[in-house]
């Protein structure tokens, strides 16, 4: 087929993702899996919508920006005053659920070895780009409370990253180039980016993100080479760059920009072409299981490591149901495992639609019943201290 026609017909499944998340007010990426996952299925169409070098490249090359952009938000700041509460929440929403789902893939559904360890990471994640969307949203962001969970949710995330990356890597001297590649790049990384910043300044070249897409796609080139995932780098070079990105939003915009108008948009469409409407029929019985396991591990972790740091219990119900969602990263490995040949095509349509049911669900149970009560201080200010006294109450 052409391929002008078939990068239309890419574009055209994203454009319209856009246009009904703004009309229906969901998440783009969860639009754009449905999209392609209806375009997928489509007889007389999904033969046209097979993967090719430009579709791959760039669903690759949207998933390492989109994990740079994840690890960029975290404020370094929020994360290094709740640490301790950050840090035992993250860890256990990772571990836990990891733990659990690995067993039940493995001793109950009887999946092979590697393919039970991919669907431990994928049901371990937490979605960072759907809990930083609530936040800035209801405006949590400013609150205790809002910088408390989203440090958490970097802390999972790390660990889900550093799961993918750590079992299946290929241990050699190629995965010890890339740690210490690695480990230089990001010391130097933040003093880089400035001194870059400050020479060339914001043109209309855009220098800065050219040198930001070098770096991730050279380390994500090494990690992969190494037998590792490419998502590994991008996600902590985000993090080392969080403090530069503070004080210069219009480099982080601008990549943002880069990302959602053409690359991530590829690697969702792509996530959701991939769906198998049989399997998805079929596999009823084990997704609505995958989903229990899933919630429950998360609310058996997450609910009492709160309730131990005297998160009032309205406050806990509402971190432990953001905790429990999922979407990026659990597409990521998810996606990963199938093109690796991890799994099959029918257990990935199974994975993928737990992802997509954790980040719908537990969002839309946190904010109809446990939002918590929080008042801006400029509406405080307005407000009169009787009336906020009612709110809090």
């Amino acid at each position: 087929m052409n391929i002008y026609y078939l990068a239309a017909i890419w574009l055209g499944m994203a454009l319209l993702a856009s246009a009904i998340s703004i009309r229906i007010g969901v998440s783009v990426a969860l639009v754009e899996i449905f999209v392609g996952a209806i375009f997928g299925n489509l007889p007389g169409v999904k033969e046209h919508l097979g993967a090719v070098g430009f579709t791959t490249f760039l669903a690759g090359a949207g998933s390492v920006i989109l994990t740079f952009l994840a690890g960029a938000e975290i404020d370094p700041v929020s994360l290094r005053k709740h640490w301790k509460a950050s840090l035992s929440i993250g860890a256990i929403s990772f571990l836990l659920p990891f733990c659990g789902a690995f067993a039940f893939c493995y001793w109950v559904l009887g999946w092979h070895l590697h393919g039970a360890e991919i669907g431990g990471v994928a049901l371990s994640t937490t979605s960072v780009a759907v809990v930083y969307a609530v936040m800035i949203e209801t405006g949590l962001n400013r609150h205790d409370i809002g910088k408390l969970i989203l440090a958490a949710c970097f802390v999972t995330d790390l660990g889900t990253v550093l799961a993918l990356g750590g079992l299946f890597a290929s241990y050699g001297w190629l995965l010890l180039v890339f740690v210490l590649v690695t480990a230089g790049t990001l010391f130097a990384l933040p003093r880089a980016t400035q001194l870059v910043i400050k020479t060339f300044g914001h043109r209309v070249s855009e220098p800065e993100v050219k040198f930001l897409l070098v770096v991730l796609f050279g380390l994500g080139g090494l990690a992969t080479a190494a037998g590792s995932e490419a998502v590994l780098p991008a996600y902590v070079c985000g993090l080392v760059l969080a403090g530069v990105f503070m004080h210069d939003r219009t480099l982080v915009d601008r990549v943002r920009s880069i990302a959602f108008a053409l690359l991530t948009p590829f690697f969702f469409l792509h996530a959701g072409t991939l769906i198998s409407a049989p399997a998805l029929v079929s596999g009823a019985g084990v997704i609505g299981l995958l989903f229990a396991v899933k919630m429950v591990t998360k609310m058996a972790g997450v609910w009492p490591t709160a309730a131990s740091f005297r998160i009032p219990s309205r406050e806990r119900a509402y971190t432990t149901l953001l905790m429990a969602t999922g979407l990026t990263f659990g597409s990521i490995a998810a996606l990963f495992g199938l093109s690796h040949g991890l799994i099959d095509q029918m257990q990935y349509t199974e994975l993928v639609t737990v992802v997509i049911l954790s980040a719908l669900i537990p969002t839309l149970v946190a904010q109809q019943l446990f939002r918590p009560n929080i008042a801006d201080t400029e509406e405080e200010e307005a407000l009169g201290a009787e009336d906020v006294a009612m709110i809090h109450h």
